[in-house]
């Protein structure tokens, strides 16, 4: 059977999350990777990032129940990256029974906005399974688009992040000029630029999903065990699965205890 799980790490975990705007001179920073933008409460208007970030540390130390929920809790809040790591933990049963089909509809969903590396898996994902397993697929594919697809789960993201916009200091505009950021750390007072906390690619919800899709859309990876190559061709299905109703209102998934 195809070692799927390496690429789906090294596009989850080991990829920088670091895109090139042509209307700004430098891409702004990846937040998951700068420490003291986490520490001045970045990840706190960005639900996406948070729960994958928490989901990949659960993982990597084997708490498969507490990946499942926070992977769960980010793909809420339309986090491609966490809802292709539930579907890796249902066909490889990371901590659960295997359940192929369940894997397929997850992965399906991943690949939602044509990202490549996960479209790729999502073919792979179908030509393994069998007649009954493509059916329980489709057949069940549907509730979890109606709950996690973009449709429902974008509108939760954006709402996050309006909120936390608004709390930016500096002119209406959201220009912030020469303003820092002052955290106390237990080594003292840590002093941020804030015109990188406060770029606008974090924050304005059309330019915030522009810069995910120029960072997943074509991932760089390297060297990844994956069996044979696979090439993804125009004209793939963008979804097998039929669509449905979203459930905007649909209430998050419950999270473990926060360390």
């Amino acid at each position: 059977m195809p070692a799927f799980r390496p690429l789906i790490l090294a596009l989850c975990i080991s990829l920088p999350l670091t895109a090139i705007a042509k209307e700004q001179s430098a891409p702004p920073p990846d937040p998951l990777d700068t420490p003291e933008l986490l520490r001045a409460g970045f990840l706190e208007g960005h639900q996406d990032m948070k729960y994958r970030m928490l989901g990949q540390r659960a993982y990597r130390e084997k708490r498969y129940d507490d990946a499942f929920r926070l992977f769960s809790r980010a793909a809420f809040y339309a986090d491609k990256p966490a809802q292709g790591m539930i579907a890796e933990m249902y066909w490889n049963g990371d901590g659960m029974p295997r359940d192929r089909a369940l894997a397929y509809a997850w992965m399906d969903l991943a690949a939602e906005r044509g990202y490549q590396g996960f479209a790729g898996l999502r073919e792979r994902y179908w030509a393994a399974l069998d007649a009954n397993e493509r059916e329980r697929a489709l057949a069940e594919g549907g509730a979890i688009y109606a709950r996690y697809g973009d449709a429902a789960a974008r509108p939760r993201a954006d709402f996050q992040l309006r909120l936390a916009r608004r709390s930016i200091t500096g002119s209406r505009t959201g220009m912030v000029g020469a303003l820092t950021i002052s955290i106390t750390t237990p080594s003292g007072e840590e002093t941020i630029d804030a015109s990188k906390f406060y770029d606008e690619r974090y924050w304005d919800p059309d330019k915030y999903w522009a810069w995910q899709d120029q960072v997943w859309m074509k991932p760089r990876i390297g060297k990844v065990e994956v069996g044979e190559a696979e090439v993804v061709r125009d004209g793939t299905p963008a979804s097998r699965i039929p669509a449905t109703t979203p459930e905007a209102d649909a209430p998050p998934p419950e999270v473990p205890p926060e360390p």
